[in-house]
């Protein structure tokens, strides 16, 4: 991965498109350099290696094809010559699929299709390796943002309570005590999150 991580940003996955998609650029060089050592002899076997750069070219670009998976975002790089590079935050992916064909089921490589805020459309990945591990760790990575946004929330909160006034500390405190709990109960999923933010608000009314 060549895009450097911000602050506090894991790895959680890097993948890129199965070794299938070489195959056929191999197959048209082996067959290119067949007919040429077949029809041209010496000469053609120096047109088929000049021609293997063509394989070569293809294998640095695919191995250069990554998309990387981390706790803030989805990043999307391209290229070994030209360079290209596309960040989807986590927070704006709204939604994940992925489709396999029979042969890809076989062979373990399909699409994934990532749609995303209206601003940055729909992007779909085809012939990547593990689809359902990509889409899967993006979806549970999704989860983990939400819950790591919430908890910040909920600490920013406690201590804006605790702060809000010293004369009635005790209170407050509870209060924060409370919000702590609600918190712990989403995340063991004794409460779902609506539920938190019902329970939550009450507490600030109080």
């Amino acid at each position: 991965m060549r895009t450097e991580l911000k602050k506090e940003e894991k790895i959680l996955l890097i993948t890129r498109q199965h070794w299938v998609k070489l195959l056929l650029p191999i197959f048209v060089w082996m067959l290119a350099a067949a007919l040429l050592i077949w029809l041209l002899e010496t000469t053609g076997l120096l047109v088929g290696l000049v021609a293997a750069l063509y394989p070569m070219y293809e294998y640095f670009n695919w191995r250069s094809n990554l998309w990387t998976v981390t706790n803030l975002r989805v990043v999307d790089e391209t290229g070994f010559f030209s360079r290209y590079s596309k960040e989807s935050p986590l927070d704006k992916i709204n939604n994940v699929e992925y489709d396999q064909s029979v042969w890809g089921r076989l062979f373990g490589y399909g699409n994934v299709d990532i749609q995303t805020a209206a601003e940055m459309g729909e992007t779909t990945y085809e012939m990547i390796h593990h689809p359902k591990l990509l889409k899967d760790t993006i979806t549970h990575a999704q989860e983990e943002y939400k819950k790591m946004q919430i908890a910040n929330q909920a600490n920013q909160l406690a201590r804006a309570i605790a702060a809000t006034n010293v004369n009635s500390l005790p209170s407050q405190q509870l209060i924060a005590d409370e919000l702590h709990k609600l918190f712990d109960l989403m995340q063991k999923g004794a409460i779902t999150q609506e539920e938190y933010l019902v329970q939550k608000n009450r507490l600030l009314r109080h």
